[in-house]
């Protein structure tokens, strides 16, 4: 799959396991590797703290029953929003694949 769509692709999916949940790296990280089994960690990390930084998310910490304490996310009005947008663009975009003729 092209970089650049997958990009997109991954972020939509982080923020919405986040919509409904906070989770830690780990987690994310595991679902969506057994989604997209081509994906790399370290490219999952890099989209988590590029939400980060544009506000879409906010981290904190929690301490771990079993180990080192565990960074958590959870989603920010903003990345509600930028949720929102992206999903309706995504809905316009798999309507016009399929206006295409190209199934889905």
């Amino acid at each position: 799959m092209n970089t650049q769509l997958k990009k997109g692709v991954l972020e939509l999916c982080i923020l919405y396991q986040l919509k409904d949940k906070e989770l830690y790296g780990y987690q994310i990280m595991k679902t969506i590797k057994d989604q997209f089994s081509d994906v790399y960690d370290g490219s999952i990390y890099a989209i988590l703290r590029r939400l980060n930084a544009e506000g879409y998310t906010q981290t904190y910490t929690r301490d771990s029953p079993s180990g080192p304490a565990r960074k958590y996310y959870r989603i920010t009005p903003a990345g509600i929003d930028y949720l929102h947008r992206m999903i309706a663009e995504w809905q316009k975009m798999v309507e016009g694949v399929r206006k295409l003729g190209i199934p889905f």
